[in-house]
C-alpha cells in the first residue's frame, strides 16, 4: 500500500453551526488528499481525468476549531475504468472519519472513458 498524507489544521471557515466541521468540508478534504496524491505520482499532464462514481463516507468523531488533523489516502485497486480509493482523517492516532471513493478515469480531451493501463496502476498499487 503506497500511503499518501497531507497535514491540516482545522480554520473557522470549515465549521458548521454546531461548531465543528461540516460534513461537507470532510467531502472536500477527500477530494483534496486524492488530487494531492494523484499529482505526486503522476504528475499534472497524464491526459486524464478522474470522475467520481460514488463515495461512502462515515463520521465516526467531530473536529474543532485548531484540531491538527491528518488526512490520509492509499489506491486500494485500479483496474478496467476504475480505482477504488481509501481515506482516512485522523486526529492523532484516532480516525475521525473514513471515506471510499469509486473513481473512473477519463480522456481529457474526449471526456470518455479509458482503461487504467498497468504502468499507472503500478504508480499507485504496491506490485507482489
Amino acid at each position: 500500500m503506497i500511503v499518501h498524507e497531507i497535514p491540516k489544521i482545522v480554520e473557522a471557515k470549515d465549521l458548521d453551526d454546531l461548531n465543528h466541521v461540516n460534513n461537507v468540508v470532510y467531502l472536500q478534504w477527500v477530494q483534496d488528499v486524492a488530487s494531492s496524491h494523484w499529482f505526486s505520482r503522476a504528475g499534472k499532464n497524464t491526459g486524464v481525468i478522474w470522475v467520481v462514481r460514488k463515495h461512502e463516507i462515515e463520521y465516526l468523531a467531530p473536529a474543532h476549531l485548531g484540531d491538527e488533523l491528518s488526512l490520509r489516502t492509499w489506491v486500494e485497486s485500479m483496474e478496467g475504468l476504475t480505482s477504488l480509493r481509501k481515506v482516512e482523517i485522523l486526529r492523532g492516532t484516532e480516525v475521525i472519519c473514513c471515506c471510499t471513493s469509486q473513481w473512473i478515469m477519463l480522456d481529457a480531451k474526449s471526456f470518455r472513458p479509458r482503461r487504467i493501463s498497468p504502468e499507472l496502476a503500478a504508480l499507485f498499487i504496491e506490485q507482489s
